[in-house]
């Protein structure tokens, strides 16, 4: 029987019966191999989400991997068969942030899979086709699953636009951070740090090609070209800031809990340092973060401790939220 996660309300979900949408015109059917788990899936279920960024009941699910099984029309018929993920946001293609390539800031108003569209914690999933990427033919799906974060990290390390030789570092050691040492590490930079709280992420740090790993209770620099901030703790933010040189270019991701600190006015007009945000991904992130895995610089295999089926949907939301340092990246298999 094939099956799906719904969420009825905040705290209430409920494994369904899951019967395949066929594809109309413009669209193509996915069967979902793999589905990951992360915090903003467990701000959904507790209902958490800010307002207007989840419509319930919803099935929820942004990131994962897949095959198309079938294709509407005015779909290449080629694409039946491939290994693909999926973009998230569902923008409208005509505003003029669209045409700017910004399809995450679309001004005809906020969709996603996963949070206002049906997402992936379902058997198959059926998207508009012009969000698939295509993965190269033996691309391992269960690592694919987790491309979704890592595009999101492209986009970070994209307007860092770091050069070969330059200093560069990370703030915060989770998935997010793991998947910006690899892109930093992959512009040669001559000194790779990573900040975080979890001394045991310091040898994969090392492995994936930083050069230097440091908890924030020791002594810090303060002369980095650019660092990408990942944690989405309450002193992230300034923990980042605090590291670079005058001029400086810092790309925030996290998203902190209400009341966290905010950077210094003062500090960032002094120092004239450059600031970023980044909130998920656009075309240009995605097919970065493709070309990048498919080139083999990307290894989000090391990330996935924990594999479940769709039943065991409440036991990843508590995984994810445990705080259990051996807790990686926790996915479902449909």
């Amino acid at each position: 029987m094939s099956t799906q996660v719904v969420i009825e309300g905040p705290g209430e979900h409920r494994l369904d019966e899951h019967a395949p949408r066929q594809p109309a015109s413009g669209e193509a059917l996915v069967r979902v191999h793999a589905v990951g788990i992360c915090g903003s899936d467990r701000e959904v279920y507790q209902g958490n989400r800010p307002e207007g960024y989840v419509r319930y009941p919803l099935t929820p699910g942004h990131e994962w991997s897949g095959t198309v099984e079938a294709v509407g029309a005015d779909v290449p018929s080629t694409l039946v068969g491939r290994k693909v993920v999926g973009e998230g946001f569902r923008n409208c293609q005509v505003c003029d942030r669209c045409h700017a390539g910004e399809t995450t800031l679309c001004t005809a108003g906020y969709e996603e899979t996963g949070f206002t569209q049906p997402g992936a914690m379902a058997t198959t999933l059926t998207l508009p086709a012009r969000l698939l990427h295509v993965l190269p033919d033996d691309a391992d799906l269960t690592a694919a699953a987790l491309l979704e974060p890592a595009a999101c990290i492209a986009a970070a390390a994209i307007k860092a636009n770091a050069l070969p030789g330059e200093r560069v570092a990370v703030v915060g050691t989770g998935t997010l951070g793991m998947f910006a040492v690899q892109f930093l590490k992959a512009n040669s930079p001559a000194e790779l740090l990573v900040v975080g709280t979890r001394p045991d992420r310091a040898e994969l740090s090392k492995a994936f090609g930083a050069t230097d790993f440091r908890t924030r209770t020791q002594e810090l620099p303060d002369d980095f070209d650019v660092v990408i901030e990942t944690a989405g703790s309450a002193s992230a933010a300034r923990t980042a800031a605090s590291l670079l040189r005058r001029g400086g270019r810092l790309v925030l991701t996290g998203i902190p809990a209400p009341g966290a600190e905010g950077l210094d006015p003062t500090d960032l007009v002094v120092r004239q340092l450059e600031v970023h945000t980044v909130f998920g991904a656009p075309p240009d992130a995605w097919a970065h973060t493709v070309r990048v895995f498919g080139a083999g610089l990307l290894d989000p295999l090391p990330l996935v401790t924990h594999e479940l089926p769709l039943d065991g949907f409440p036991e990843a939301i508590e995984l994810v939220g445990s705080g259990d340092p051996k807790v990686g990246k926790v996915l479902l298999r449909p």
